[in-house]
């Protein structure tokens, strides 16, 4: 399976019900081996942030095998809005 940014966004919008989802390959030459996302969603709400990053990794299970390093940020839709407003 060729992993890919918008393979990634495509999958954690769908399977996560997220609102906004950031993703960068982050990897040298873009060789789709290192990513950092930002992931907004309401299934966030009341979550400690060990259980949504659990959350992400169980939903990219199958595409995390394939990349080296992956950092995420997960936020509630409130979470998102306030840190647009700072």
């Amino acid at each position: 399976m060729a992993v890919s940014a918008d393979h990634i966004r495509d999958k954690l919008t769908k399977e996560l019900g997220a609102v906004h989802v950031d993703v960068e390959d982050t990897s040298q030459n873009r060789c789709a081996a290192s990513y950092k996302v930002l992931v907004v969603s309401p299934q966030f709400e009341g979550k400690p942030l060990l259980q949504r990053h659990r959350m992400v990794n169980t939903c990219l299970v199958e595409e995390l095998k394939e990349i080296h390093a992956f950092e995420q940020k997960t936020l509630t839709p409130e979470q998102w809005d306030k840190l647009k407003q700072q």
